[in-house]
């Protein structure tokens, strides 16, 4: 089959959906189908184009045997509520149009979401070549907005629901990427039949355990015990409590807390942490994913924080699942779904409350004084995650509902 998938973001950027669809993307084309990917222009999180992407409407290159269509959309920094909705909404309704000289019929088409505003494009090009949709849910967007007070218009709100509900009834298939995400939509009153679970997962070629001593070296660190957080700093991620916590850690200078990425609120937290002279907490600017295996091998532990938010309970972030195939230890304050996969299954994490200070500072504390409970849980997890979380085995299982799907594929041929 042409497969055609469309998302916001894809190589070279570092985002979390950026990661999965072209994991998913490049394993999909060895089982000989034609992959291409609609996105647009790198920005994220800064909002600022690389130079060899500027100057064009419409731009194709090949990344991983992937034929990768970017269409022009405005662009601004991943903060400031109003400025990314016309972002996300410039994307949504001008990648068709841009692209369909050059884009020629696909057999399927799968839209990601979040932002929720993809699928406009999908639907558009869906009907044009009358092809199945298969809608890819990593977010029940926009309830999780709507929980963290970014959006409050109430005609945004009926927008967005209208758009999310109608997507939900045209699509062939939905793809959900947490149980919880699956059996919130059948609740909803999507027939079971229609909806599929499919994890995120991670590249255990790529990421596996190797030597901290080795890894420090090549990034220039010194000695102490890091808990490091790699990934966005955003209003999901309640990030104000790490502060917190290494307030409350000031009398153990070994214990470090390692804070890697950009988002909307790292200049504050920033801000905070030279107010509070908290010497103990280290910002680093995002490395490139190559980096982020060597970047994880040089931690002692690796931090998932969330809101203490009902919608994350259902959250499977991605730095869990490589973390854990590294052979690191999860300090994992995320309620739900994720504490019940990397605790209670894998036994690769020891849990704490979100947002609360008091108790990440304690379980930091405990992981620092018991290294022996550090490596038992690095050793499972990495053992749980190649067993069940290989984006190899993964893809094989979507190639599989895929095929389903292959009759009414080809008669659009």
């Amino acid at each position: 089959m042409h497969i055609l998938f469309i998302s916001r973001y894809y190589y070279p950027e570092k985002a979390a959906a950026a990661v999965c669809v072209g994991e998913t993307a490049k394993r999909l084309s060895k089982y000989g189908h034609k992959i291409t990917v609609l996105t647009t222009l790198p920005s994220y999180p800064s909002g600022i184009v690389p130079q060899q992407y500027r100057g064009r409407l419409v731009q194709t290159e090949y990344i991983d045997g992937v034929r990768v269509i970017r269409t022009w959309s405005y662009t601004s920094p991943n903060s400031g509520f109003f400025k990314r909705v016309c972002s996300y909404l410039s994307f949504g309704c001008l990648a068709a149009l841009l692209s369909l000289k050059i884009l020629g019929a696909p057999d399927l088409i799968i839209a990601e979401s979040p932002p929720l505003f993809n699928v406009i494009a999908a639907h558009l090009l869906s009907w044009r070549w009358h092809v199945p949709l298969i809608f890819w849910v990593a977010d029940l967007w926009p309830e999780s907005a709507i929980q963290l007070g970014a959006v409050r218009n109430p005609c945004l709100i009926k927008l967005a629901s209208w758009l999310e509900g109608f997507t939900y009834r045209q699509a062939r298939l939905v793809w959900a990427v947490t149980a919880s995400m699956r059996d919130t939509l059948i609740r909803r009153g999507l027939p079971p039949e229609k909806v599929f679970l499919l994890h995120n997962g991670v590249d255990t070629q790529r990421f596996y355990p190797s030597s901290r001593s080795a890894a420090r070296r090549a990034l220039g660190w010194g000695q102490g015990f890091v808990i490091l957080y790699a990934g966005t700093h955003g209003l999901t991620h309640g990030l104000n409590t790490v502060l917190a916590a290494a307030e409350r850690l000031r009398g153990y200078p070994a214990i470090r807390f390692v804070l890697v990425g950009d988002g909307a609120e790292k200049s504050a937290l920033m801000a905070e942490a030279r107010h509070k002279a908290l010497y103990n907490v280290h910002f680093l600017d995002p490395l490139p994913h190559e980096w982020v295996p060597t970047l994880l091998a040089a931690s002692d532990v690796c931090l998932a924080h969330t809101r203490k938010l009902p919608i994350f309970e259902g959250m499977l972030p991605m730095k869990m699942f490589e973390a854990m195939a590294c052979g690191r230890p999860l300090l994992l304050a995320v309620k739900g779904e994720a504490r019940q996969l990397a605790e209670q299954q894998a036994g690769a994490a020891i849990y704490c409350e979100p947002e609360n200070a008091e108790a990440l500072a304690a379980t930091a504390y405990y992981l620092y004084t018991h290294p022996e409970a550090v490596e038992q849980l690095g050793r499972k997890g990495h053992a749980y995650v190649k067993a069940h979380f290989d984006y190899t085995n993964l893809t094989h299982k979507l190639n599989i509902q895929l095929q389903k799907l292959l009759p009414e594929a080809a008669l659009h041929r």
